[in-house]
């Protein structure tokens, strides 16, 4: 059983978990943090596929000041994962050991135009709400954040991207928070963007970014956002349980085309399912558990392989401990894949 102190209601909160409470390591400076601090939270709960054992220290930071007051006292020992709205994420059923960060809109999801086409946008924001605030303004250039479900600090993390533009075309600097507990800015370069992927700092919390715009017709922009939803809404199970996108596309191939050929539409697994709509899409039909998702996943690839010669890779980003007996094979025919993504 652990114990921790809501930090709205100063009520003490317990919770009985799979993890040893790490609240009392960390004392006494522990008491000076600000923000959340809640033990064995059930990841399930804010995971879009909802689905994923708990964190055994949840930490939603007040401020930049309270994060990096929190990672510069936390001992260098203790593992932080930190992550986003949930939407591009299967959490294994095991659940993460360590510190579980997870930024707030109140703390960091603050918006501003800024001169020159520029946006000033916090990490916590939906990619939809960035995208409409730039256009409201008259800036254009990201209209793609509006097919992209999902916040900004998994774009920036990810280099989220769709219809031919990425985020590395239009973030100019982020600020982030090193595990150290250091405030840095770093620049594109400093990134090192690369396909659905970054190579910044390992464990820095990103906290806001600036994105370059271009001059635009306020109108003309929202219409192609409107249509980019409507498009997005009539050929992706928007409203299902889902991860987004499962598998990043190979060069020169879609990977929902790939899955399509090969048989995978609609494949299921336990609760888990091939969306019918989109072949590329994962989901929880309501009673998959994290162990059935990844599985069927393997499924698909496995298929991909054996029918194209092709090795899909995952988009979705995975996490977590499996819990004893439900690993997860990869391709179902090699030795069990036990290590951590």
């Amino acid at each position: 059983m652990s114990a921790v102190k809501d930090d709205a209601t100063g009520e003490i909160i317990t919770r009985e978990g799979d993890w040893p409470d790490l609240i009392p390591q960390l004392a006494p400076w522990i008491s000076e943090v600000r923000g959340k601090l809640i033990p064995n939270q059930p990841l399930s709960e804010i995971s879009w596929f909802r689905v994923g054992g708990p964190a055994q220290l949840f930490y939603q930071p007040a401020d930049e000041a309270d994060l990096s007051f929190f990672l510069r006292n936390l001992p260098a020992d203790i593992k932080v994962t930190v992550i986003g709205l949930g939407s591009n994420l299967l959490i294994r059923d095991g659940g993460i050991d360590g510190v579980v960060i997870r930024l707030s809109a109140k703390g960091f999801g603050a918006i501003e135009v800024l001169d020159g086409f520029r946006i000033r946008a916090g990490t916590a924001l939906p990619d939809v709400k960035v995208a409409t605030a730039a256009a409201e303004a008259g800036i254009d250039g990201l209209t793609f954040y509006r097919g992209i479900p999902g916040g900004i600090g998994g774009a920036l993390y990810m280099n989220a991207g769709c219809y031919g533009t990425e985020t590395r075309d239009r973030m100019v600097e982020l600020r982030a928070v090193l595990r150290s507990g250091e405030i840095v800015t770093l620049s594109n370069a400093d990134m090192g963007y690369l396909y659905r992927k970054s190579n910044g700092p390992r464990g820095a919390v990103f906290v806001s970014a600036v994105y370059q715009g271009f001059a635009g017709d306020r109108d003309s922009i929202l219409e192609r956002m409107r249509e980019i939803t409507e498009k997005r809404e009539s050929s992706q199970p928007t409203k299902a349980k889902t991860g987004g996108s499962t598998f990043k596309n190979p060069d020169g191939h879609s990977s929902w085309k790939l899955i399509d050929a090969a048989g995978g539409r609609g494949l299921t697994f336990g609760g888990a399912q091939m969306s019918e709509l989109h072949a590329n899409f994962l989901l929880n039909l309501g009673t998959a558990d994290a162990f059935e998702v990844e599985t069927l996943g393997e499924m698909v690839r496995q298929k991909v392989r054996d029918t194209h010669g092709i090795e899909l890779k995952w988009e979705i980003r995975r996490m977590g401990h499996f819990r004893p007996g439900r690993a997860v094979r990869e391709f179902m025919d090699r030795a069990p894949f036990v290590g951590m993504v």
